[in-house]
């Protein structure tokens, strides 16, 4: 049966084009990233986030939970990710004071070495394979349209921009 008898779009219908452009866009600039990170720094992207969040964040420490929402993975994806980094010396787990059921993922003095050395090697490839692929008369619009897609993250951005405008600030975690 043909899908759009059914009410679903067509493959060359201009919207379900725009969803695929974006899904591959996505999945591209994030290969580079990943590729780049791991190639220079021998770190992940998501390992570069992980560490990114909890440089940022209060005392270096985030619950568990919390780390999970902001890198937006399941519980039993961030408890494999800080596996990984408590390994590698990045990241220490400590138990909540007020809560024993309840972690924080802490990162460590190599854990901040480690994402200083990163954090260059990052905002550099989101310049080149993102942001320079953006017309500048287009940023603005694109990113009101990306704004209508879901609801602001105030911390998402705060890191972004950070990242972005000032590379101290993010390298410095503050």
């Amino acid at each position: 049966m043909d899908p759009t008898r059914r009410g679903a779009p067509a493959f060359d219908d201009p919207g379900m084009r725009a969803w695929v452009r974006f899904l591959q866009a996505h999945a591209a600039v994030t290969r580079r990233l990943e590729s780049e990170l791991q190639g220079e720094c021998d770190i992940s992207l998501a390992e570069y986030e992980a560490l990114l969040r909890l440089s940022r964040a209060e005392d270096g420490r985030l619950r568990m939970s919390e780390l999970a929402e902001q890198l937006l993975l399941s519980r039993s994806g961030v408890t494999r990710l800080v596996d990984r980094l408590e390994a590698a010396g990045d990241v220490e787990r400590r138990t909540c004071p007020s809560d024993a059921r309840g972690s924080f993922a802490v990162i460590t003095e190599p854990g901040r070495a480690r994402f200083r050395a990163a954090a260059p090697v990052h905002m550099r490839g989101v310049r080149e394979h993102f942001l320079a692929l953006i017309p500048g008369d287009e940023v603005e619009r694109f990113g009101r349209t990306l704004e209508r897609l879901g609801p602001a993250d105030p911390e998402q951005e705060a890191v972004c921009a950070a990242a972005l405008g000032d590379p101290a600030a993010v390298i410095a975690g503050g």
